[in-house]
């Protein structure tokens, strides 16, 4: 994929007295509250009955506290940029999946914080203010549009709504990676009416070392392979078959080739399972090395009483399940990679949200920390992935962590993204 021109390629006197209609990632943790709210909400809509879901609604109120605005920091490079160069800013974002308006979800909470943030009095750009076109605002202001998925028509990615939010300004820059992978008005449907459309600098940071990874990394280049959603994670593995050197195997996906080792076929994976033999296959007689688990962490269940026990890969128990990479496999792995030059990361390497089952994507964590450390480019993209690494607090050793979750996942297979497709090359 060809990386986008970005707001760097704009001249700076381009930008004083423009409306810059900006998207960004508010993708912000939230307090228990909140994320019980709605479901109660979910539940409410499911339900017949109205008044019912009148009284738990006005009950209800506004939770939402802000816990976390790391991925929103991100963003802060782009907004001080066009600050300083006087344009007026018009922040786009969402929180939550709300469908209509949902109080819970509404971004007038974070007025304050990023005011504070950005040192900059932030003002609250309503649905109801949506039709104003010119803004008496001086240059180097910043408004907060609300929710857009409130909005039914963003996530259709309605022509006349894209219309008329690029109505509300002069160029667009999106520096929301995230939602890249999306094609709703916001993303990809404004860019049909607002040119220059280009990218922000985190957007164009996280391509710049997403697809340098791929087409020009440092050599040799390792792959590492988990995660807990199979489908998705082999086109990974297909795609980057071609283009590294090592490419090891974790997670529910190692588990599948495994199977297709030692087992004729997978009745409940069919496809899957001829895809991981073609692959195995394919890997014979081939330079790059391809990595399965010798041994694995098995359980009788998914939970933190469960009983589990290391065994071969050729020997797990009837009714066991794979939760884990093996303690061997961890260390070699380990030293296989003191070897190589760049790492790309995506997919834990087992249930790790139980934390007896986390021992190996911790470990893969760690020794990719040290490699960093000593000059390997590390690479972590997926959304769990990315929630592994932070948890144990490793993220700010890696070379790069992704925002992106699924959009950087779909980059790493291979895929065109909308909403970078839709800016300016």
């Amino acid at each position: 994929m060809a990386t986008p021109r970005s707001l760097a390629n704009i001249r700076e006197s381009d930008l004083e007295g423009k409306r810059v209609f900006l998207r960004v990632d508010l993708s912000l943790r939230a307090d228990a509250n909140y994320h019980n709210n709605r479901r109660i909400k979910a539940k409410e809509k499911a339900s017949s009955d109205a008044n019912l879901h009148q009284d738990k609604k006005k009950k209800l109120g506004t939770s939402l506290k802000v816990a976390d605005v790391a991925r929103f920091k991100k963003a802060l490079p782009t907004i001080d940029y066009l600050i300083k160069r006087g344009a007026r800013v018009i922040i786009c974002g969402h929180i939550g999946q709300p469908e209509g308006v949902l109080p819970d979800c509404s971004l007038k909470p974070l007025v304050p914080i990023l005011s504070k943030l950005i040192n900059t009095d932030v003002e609250m750009l309503t649905w109801e203010d949506f039709h104003m076109r010119d803004f008496s605002v001086q240059n180097g202001s910043v408004r907060l549009l609300e929710n857009v998925r409130f909005v039914e028509e963003e996530e259709k990615n309605d022509p006349e709504f894209a219309k008329k939010l690029a109505s509300l300004a002069d160029l667009y820059v999106n520096d929301d990676f995230k939602t890249a992978h999306r094609a709703h008005a916001s993303t990809e449907g404004i860019t049909r009416f607002l040119r220059p459309s280009v990218a922000g600098f985190s957007m164009k940071k996280e391509l710049d070392w997403l697809v340098g990874a791929v087409s020009r990394p440092e050599r040799p280049v390792a792959a590492i392979i988990g995660g807990l959603h199979v489908s998705s994670n082999i086109q990974a593995v297909e795609f980057l078959f071609e283009k590294v050197d090592m490419l090891f195997l974790g997670g529910r996906l190692s588990f599948l080739f495994i199977n297709a080792m030692n087992f004729p076929e997978d009745s409940s994976h069919v496809e899957l399972h001829r895809i991981a033999k073609s692959l195995i296959e394919k890997a014979r007689g081939r330079d790059m090395k391809f990595i399965l688990p010798s041994d694995i962490l098995v359980a009788d269940r998914v939970a933190d009483d469960a009983n589990s026990k290391n065994v071969a890969t050729c020997a797990v128990p009837n009714g066991w399940i794979g939760v884990d990479i093996g303690k061997r496999s961890i260390e070699r792995y380990c030293k296989r990679l003191d070897t190589v030059k760049t790492v790309i990361w995506t997919g834990v390497m087992g249930e790790y949200q139980t934390e007896k089952f986390a021992v190996g994507t911790n470990g893969i964590a760690k020794k990719l920390a040290e490699l960093s450390k000593n000059g390997v480019t590390t690479i972590v993209g997926g959304s769990d992935t990315i929630s592994a690494v932070r948890k144990v607090g490793l993220a700010d050793k890696m070379t790069h962590v992704s925002t992106g979750g699924a959009a950087s996942l779909l980059l790493l297979e291979g895929k065109q993204l909308p909403g970078v497709v839709a800016l300016d090359h």
